[in-house]
Order: C-alpha cells, then structure tokens, then sequence
C-alpha cells in the first residue's frame, strides 16, 4: 500500500464532524499555550484569524474558546479579546519544567510514554485513516529532512507522536501529548543526540529508523507490531540515557 507524503494535509482532508474540529481548534491553543508560544497573558488571535488559518466557522472557534475558559486556560475579556491564563496546578496532574531536569526525570516520564504510547499505537492500527496516515507519512517526511541539517529534529519527533495519539480515535491520547507538550521529547532536555557515541546523523537514522517501524506496523493494521514498535523505540530511548548516566556515575 503506497502513500505518499502530502504538505497539503490540512487543507484537503475532509473535515466534517463539528465536534472534531473543535477538539482540533483545542489542541491547536492548548499547544500555544502549554509550548510557551502564549504567555499568561498574552492576547489569543482573533476568530477571524483562527477561522482563516484553520479553515473553521466561527462558531467552531466560538465552542473551542469556551471549553479552553472551562478549564481555567483562557480568559474573555468582553470588547478587548481573549487571553491566555497560567495554567490551573492545584491537585492537576503536570510535568513541569523542574519536573525534567535531570536524566532520572527523563526517564520515569520515558516509562510513562511506554505504558501510554504503546497502547495507543495498537490502537492506532486498528483506527487510523489514510488521511492519518498521510500525516505520519509527512512527520516522518519532516524528520528525515531534518537529519541532513543542523536540526535536532524536535519538531517532527514529537509531531509523529501527536499523529500516532490523533489516530487512536481517542481524543483523550492526543489531548495527554498536547498537555505534555515537545518537552517530553529527551532531546529538548538532554543533548542525547549531539552526545550519542555513533554521531549525531547516525543517532537521529536510528530514532527514525524505529519511527518508520511504527508507522509500517500502524498502516499494515498490525497491532501487536505496532505495539511492539512503539514499546521498542520508547525503551530504546530509556535505556540509552539509563546507558549514558551510567556511564557518568
């Protein structure tokens, strides 16, 4: 089965089920806000400007602001707009920026991942349309990509992830990994591929050596290989800094 990569994505799936497109809108700000992108504070573009760039009506960004105010992340000011709030922490769960500091925290959300991802990748088997599976294929495009430059590839990494929790037909997946945010990815945290004993380029080949297992496993509707993949690439992760701290001590 061959498909091929498409940077059009966004604008030629279909798009039709109101309630996804909300959650889309969602995930969208949540990201802006959780990555950094928008600071408490900072004034959310307007619904024109959501409309234009998501290719939604405004009542789609209307129901999507008021689920983000539900749940304490933005704020409506009437006459002035919307902004973004500091996330509520109180009982939430989070991983915070001090929560990852050192290669031990690494680690336990890299076990967290596993038990997540795994599941979802199997899932993903089961559920994923061609659309979806377009949109890994262009991850893994932009990965590639950034191999052959001075990129740490971060973006694409965690996108893949994000396409692998969309395709689960749970919005809860990918609602977890927008909250989590490319933080998670261990290279915005430790400079694992700049240290990797074989090389940068060799280390980022390997990384989506086992990504494109993933997606193979995902688009044959092979669900314990998809698993399997998934559960391998995490754990290869976790044992290379179990490796590299190690080594250190």
């Amino acid at each position: 089965m061959n498909r091929t990569p498409s940077n059009t994505l966004a604008a030629t799936a279909p798009r039709t089920r109101r309630g996804g497109l909300v959650q889309e809108v969602v995930q969208h700000l949540t990201q802006l806000i959780q990555s950094g992108q928008l600071q408490p504070g900072d004034k959310l573009p307007t619904e024109s400007a959501i409309m234009g760039d998501m290719s939604v009506s405004r009542t789609v960004v209307r129901e999507a602001i008021s689920r983000l105010q539900a749940s304490g992340q933005v704020e409506t000011r009437h006459g002035i707009g919307t902004f973004a709030l500091q996330a509520p922490t109180a009982h939430n769960f989070r991983i915070a920026e001090q929560d990852m500091a050192t290669v031990d925290d690494v680690i336990a959300v890299l076990e967290l991942r596993i038990s997540l991802e795994t599941e979802a990748a199997g899932l993903a088997a089961q559920r994923a349309t061609p659309e979806q599976l377009t949109a890994m294929a262009t991850a893994l495009h932009g990965f590639s990509t950034a191999i052959h430059s001075q990129s740490d590839a971060v973006p694409s990494d965690f996108q893949f992830h994000m396409e692998v929790a969309k395709a689960t037909g749970n919005r809860h997946f990918a609602d977890l990994m927008t909250y989590l945010g490319t933080h998670i990815i261990p290279r915005t945290r430790i400079q694992t591929a700049d240290q990797a004993p074989e090389g940068r380029k060799a280390y980022l080949e390997r990384v989506h050596g086992e990504h494109e297992s993933i997606y193979n496993a995902i688009r044959n509707q092979d669900t314990e290989a998809a698993r399997a993949a998934m559960r391998t690439h995490l754990s290869n992760s976790r044992d290379r800094l179990r490796k590299a701290r190690d080594e250190v001590v």
